[in-house]
């Protein structure tokens, strides 16, 4: 860059600037002159002369060796290829589709060129990447990139109505515009279905998120969207398919009809996994016991994680009694699964300060698991509990727990149980019990019970083979069973109290046995049991000469006493056939056959009166009037040894009754067999030392199997050779001999049950139960055959995939009804005699009954009840009516009598999202009764 030197010319411009009378010239040209005079030069200036530092640098010497190449290494080519599209300065325009369109048509397919459209008729179809579209008319158009669908036109209208598909989502329109690039619609008269909810929409529009927004939609979970039964209208309509359907201001319609039912906004999520909700509660009255208005099984429901869920359920009533429920179900797969159920509840009475004002606190709790067989095959963890106030079933408010009243026992047992495999393998078994009697408050505990055994070890068997022989066949075992058993009442459970009276001890016993045959008809065993008795629990016993009582005193500490006994048994089976058949007759019972067993036994008994003491009872005058024998075990967990010598013979005698009947099949030429009678059996003993009474009395048992196993009868009796004197009591001398008959009938027993229905005597077979309802009964200790009512949770049930599929096929078969209606009938009777002191009377006599008849596919009746012969009344009643009403079900339930009166009316939408649409009204019993 250089500086120019100006000019003479330069300097006459300047002066002439004074004459101008421009200052926009003159400005112009001073700013020309001022560039030109610091502008810099286009050219390259010339390279300046380095700076060296002071030293003079030492220099820089090259090496001149030089490195061969071999001829064998050639340098490297460059075979890289270089796309010249990609140095194109010009910019690739974008693919006109990203993916492979496919169409097809059964009538035609057209393509024309100049308006770039492609015409699909009949049966068309077109896919793109994940969508799909099938339609009467498609028409693609490549300039807009829109594609069109509707319907076909024909003599009897329209039809090959457009289906939408993309992913999961599934669209039934009339007409339809799909952008295929940024995947938006428009849908008219859209017909969409999700999670079982139906909705129709005039207009639709489909964002490419797969959003829904609809505009003046109904929504349904009626299958028949051209006439359902109820639908409800809204303005707008957010889905989100899969996810959730979001609606604005709605209101219902019944039949076209509008009603008062209207909402503000609603939110139905439609994910299948498990989500966190409120559980809508039942309204109503409570008339029965003055409790006033009330609201049942309403809370809350925890959805804690895949494999646990819980549910706080509660009931309140206006004058201050309430309920609390908490629920919970876990599981994991091959491992366990099981539920936990709390119910505590506090009742009141009419009003405080009230003559008749009472409180009571009632609670129940309820507890299964179950372990998977294929979790750990050597140990194994189980509980079934079902414990709480006796009373809790007839006193809860809870319509729920209505039928559980009937029954008078709880029950309950949490076990774990180890193998240690190996010879002898060993099983240990931790089991914690629970009996409960609610009619006299009586509880029952074992906490816990421990048994530990030893499997058979055979001293004397061969190492390879069979075992032969009495010697080889010797084996033995060892048993031991520890155990602490609690007797106590409802008022005293969970109190200090209740451990006052508890038993403690534990058994050993070691049985020694064999068998071999003789005369290779009879088989032979003998066997020899020795125990041991530890115990905790003692007395001592005297007699008080100033109380002229007896005086026990219970003594606690460490006492134990041992026992043993031998006994032999021998046996046979004998067979005989009886045939009817033969070659003049072909009969329907072509043969019986009676299987015999009989087996005598011996069995002694020593007496072990070193454990046996004695106390003198003393009269006023201090004579002894009587020496009265007591054992100081008494009060012994397992039992007292016995004192008297027993030396008896007994003689057992099994019966089977079987036949061959002819089939009604001509083509089956084998004989059905069936069972006549199962297991009469006959059995007495006689005891050799006996000085009186030696024979016992004859007891006898069978059972029958009658119409295809379908009934059941079982039957008992106990027959007694001994006389009676006039006191009723039974005297040394025989009843033949006292001019009576062989044997007294003393008692007698015979139970029935039946169940049949109108596929008993068909090919068909009996209908599947409703698990559901059973598993509650076996929760609750109750019958899973309804002889005691059937527990109707109208509110919380779920309607099934499994109980529409019934329903459709009730529909199905609407013409059977013409000549077989669908009906279930259940029987149970009893009856038991009594004699043992010339009573004469029937101790019990019942029959129960539960039974259900659809007299339409849509009416289902049923009744449950029973009627006492002896007391000449009916048992508990309930009678059941349900209505199938399409997309919604009604339930009445009905215990017309007993101080158990009431009633429950339901009708609800059967769906699962909108089961909290109800409507419920009870009558609760007057617990005052």
């Amino acid at each position: 860059m250089r500086f120019q030197k100006p000019s003479h010319n330069f300097t006459k411009i300047l002066f002439k600037g004074l004459r101008t009378n421009s200052l926009k010239l003159l400005f112009a040209l001073s700013f020309t002159v001022f560039i030109n005079t610091f502008g810099y030069s286009q050219d390259i200036p010339p390279k300046q002369e380095p700076i060296r530092p002071k030293e003079t640098p030492k220099p820089i010497i090259k090496d001149t060796t030089k490195a061969s190449i071999d001829s064998i290494i050639k340098p490297p080519l460059n075979i890289k290829e270089v796309d010249s599209v990609k140095n194109d300065s010009i910019k690739k325009p974008k693919e006109f589709l990203e993916d492979v369109v496919t169409y097809s048509a059964d009538g035609y397919v057209s393509l024309n060129n100049k308006e770039k459209k492609i015409y699909l008729y009949d049966n068309a179809v077109v896919k793109y990447q994940d969508m799909e579209i099938t339609a009467g008319v498609i028409v693609i158009d490549n300039n807009t990139g829109l594609i069109y669908a509707g319907r076909v036109k024909d003599s009897t209208g329209y039809s090959q109505r457009p289906v939408f598909t993309q992913a999961q989502n599934k669209v039934e329109p009339d007409s339809i515009i799909f952008n295929k690039d940024n995947k938006k619609a428009i849908i008219y008269n859209s017909r969409t279905e999700d999670s079982g909810m139906n909705i129709f929409a005039p207009v639709t529009k489909r964002e490419n998120d797969s959003t829904l927004f609809m505009k003046d939609a109904r929504f349904t979970t009626a299958e028949n969207l051209d006439d359902p039964e109820y639908q409800f209208i809204s303005d707008k309509i957010k889905l989100v398919p899969g996810k959730k359907i979001v609606v604005g201001p709605t209101y219902m319609e019944i039949y076209g009809v509008p009603t008062p039912i209207a909402l503000p906004f609603a939110y139905f999520p439609l994910n299948k996994d498990q989500k966190s909700g409120i559980i809508f509660p039942t309204f109503g009255e409570d008339t029965g016991s003055d409790r006033g208005y009330f609201i049942q099984n309403g809370g809350y429901y925890f959805a804690i994680s895949d494999y646990l869920d819980l549910a706080v359920l509660g009931d309140y009533y206006t004058n201050g009694s309430y309920g609390v429920r908490v629920e919970s179900n876990y599981a994991k797969r091959y491992r366990y699964s099981g539920n936990v159920a709390i119910r505590y509840e506090n009742l009141l009475t009419s009003e405080r300060a009230f003559p008749d004002f009472t409180q009571n606190t009632i609670y129940n709790i309820r507890w299964s698991h179950t372990q998977d067989a294929k979790a750990n095959p050597n140990s194994r963890f189980s509980a079934s509990v079902n414990l709480g106030s006796s009373q809790f079933f007839r006193q809860s408010i809870n319509q729920n727990n209505i039928v559980n009243s009937q029954n008078n026992t709880l029950a309950s047992s949490v076990s774990y149980s180890k193998t240690f495999p190996g010879e002898p393998q060993v099983n240990l078994n931790l089991t914690a019990t629970h009996s409960q009697n609610t009619q006299t408050e009586t509880i029952n505990l074992t906490l816990p019970t421990l048994q530990a055994s030893v499997g058979r070890i055979f001293p004397f068997a061969p190492k390879s083979g069979a075992k032969k022989g009495i010697f080889q066949n010797i084996n033995f075992q060892y048993n031991s069973r520890a155990e602490y058993r609690i007797t106590t009442t409802d008022s005293l459970f969970g109190k200090s109290e209740m451990f006052d009276d508890a038993l403690a001890g534990m058994q050993h016993s070691i049985p020694i046995s064999t068998n071999f045959k003789v005369f290779d008809y009879f088989s032979v065993s003998a066997s020899t049991n020795f125990q041991e008795n530890w115990t905790l629990n003692t007395i001592n016993r005297r007699f008080d000469e100033n109380t002229q009582s007896v005086v026990t005193t219970d003594i606690n500490g460490f006492d134990s006493f041992r026992t043993y006994n031998f006994s032999a048994n021998i046996g046979t089976t004998l067979y005989g056939m009886f045939n009817f058949k033969n070659d003049k007759n072909n009969p329907k019972i072509q043969a019986i056959r009676h299987v015999m067993r009989p087996s005598i036994s011996y069995t002694i008994q020593p007496a072990f009166d070193q454990f046996y003491e004695t106390y003198d009872v003393i009269d006023a005058n201090g004579n002894t009037t009587d020496t009265v024998e007591y054992t100081r075990f008494e009060r012994s967990i397992f039992g007292a040894p016995g004192n008297r010598y027993s030396s008896s013979i007994g003689i057992d005698i099994g019966n089977n009754f079987e036949a061959k009947v002819r089939s009604k099949d001509s083509t089956d030429a084998e004989p059905k067999k069936i069972t006549l009678i199962n297991n009469l059996s006959v059995s007495t003993r006689y005891d050799l030392a006996a000085d009186s009474l030696a024979l016992a009395p004859v007891r006898l048992n069978g059972g029958l199997k009658l119409f295809k196993d379908k009934m059941s009868v079982n039957f008992g009796a106990t027959l007694d050779p001994y006389a009676l004197d006039n006191n009723n009591n039974k005297i040394n001398t025989f009843n033949i001999d006292n001019g009576g008959s062989l044997f007294r009938l003393t008692s007698a027993n015979v139970n029935m049950s039946y169940a049949l229905s109108n596929e008993t005597f068909s090919k068909k077979g009996e209908p599947e139960n409703d698990q559901r309802r059973q598993d509650e009964a076996i929760r609750a200790n109750g019958r899973t055959d309804d002889l005691f009512g059937r527990t109707e949770d109208f509110s919380t049930r779920i309607y099934t995939d499994e109980d529409r599929e019934r329903q459709k096929e009730k529909e199905a078969n609407l013409s059977n009804y013409n000549y077989k209606i669908p009906w279930n009938l259940r029987l149970a009777y009893a009856v038991n005699y009594n004699n043992t002191r010339r009573e004469d009377r029937i101790a019990s006599h019942s029959l129960m009954f539960s039974g259900d008849i659809e007299i339409s596919p849509k009416w289902t009746v049923g009744a449950s009840s029973g009627y006492d012969f002896l007391n000449k009344g009916f048992s508990f009643t309930q009678l059941r009516f349900e209505r199938d009403l399409l997309s919604w079900r009604m339930n009445f339930s009905w215990v017309p009598f007993s101080n158990l009166s009431s009633w429950n009316f339901f009708i609800g939408i059967k769906s699962n999202f909108l089961q909290d649409l109800k409507y419920e009204q009870r009558r609760q019993p007057d617990q005052r009764l």
